[in-house]
């Protein structure tokens, strides 16, 4: 019988980035509106060149934020000035 080596373990990599279709998917919500939200500064992204990606930490913090005040929170609060 074989022995089980750590090696074994298929590691998911969590992504340190999102591009903007995936982010509108995970919230149900259309492209359109959330690259809206995102050019208000209503929603936390960054802009490379033309590209705009929003960081994982950004929705991460989001979610905790709503665990730990047990209810709704703005994404508009966890947007930075000029980020997109």
């Amino acid at each position: 019988m074989r022995k089980f080596q750590s090696s074994d373990v298929v590691r998911e990599e969590v992504p340190r980035f999102y591009n903007v279709a995936q982010v509108a998917r995970m919230f149900q919500m259309s492209t359109m509106t959330l690259y809206r939200a995102i050019a208000a500064g209503e929603f936390p992204a960054v802009r490379i060149r033309g590209r705009l990606i929003v960081p994982a930490k950004a929705i991460d913090e989001m979610v905790e934020a709503a665990y730990e005040h047990g209810g709704e929170v703005d994404a508009a609060d966890f947007a930075t000035e000029g980020a997109a």
